[in-house]
């Protein structure tokens, strides 16, 4: 294998330990009584190259290469769970995302509320 094959696997291998399953869907993240799990797409890109000469006067040789990557991560989705309930919060760049971020508050104050409901009804329960 020569020189650009090297460094391509390597660096192929080293961005596919990136991009796995766990950067496509995020971690599940508690927010009250909602469950909120990231969803992203990932993109990679490779390139490498290399060669070998000799000069004129064939008294040395040489050899050379190089190679680059890059990952890409961009959320594109959030889902939110609760109980039975799915729902998939489409983000874009434009209104879906301002929309799941402004809907969050009131997720968040609806899901305190009925904690603070339930706390209320077992500490009756108790007296």
């Amino acid at each position: 294998m020569n020189t650009a094959q090297n460094i391509l696997k390597d660096l192929v291998g080293e961005l596919k330990s990136l991009a796995k399953t766990e950067t496509v869907v995020g971690a599940p993240v508690p927010a009250g009584e909602f469950t909120i799990i990231p969803i992203s797409r990932v993109t990679l890109g490779v390139g490498a190259g290399g060669g070998a000469g000799e000069t004129e006067k064939k008294s040395s040789a040489g050899e050379g290469g190089g190679g680059g990557g890059g990952i890409r991560v961009l959320p594109v989705a959030l889902v939110a769970v609760r109980g039975g309930e799915l729902h998939v919060h489409m983000l874009t760049r434009t209104g879906p995302l301002v929309h799941s971020i402004e809907k969050m508050p009131e997720m968040l104050e609806r899901a305190f509320d009925k904690w603070a409901a339930r706390k209320e009804k077992d500490k009756e329960e108790k007296t």
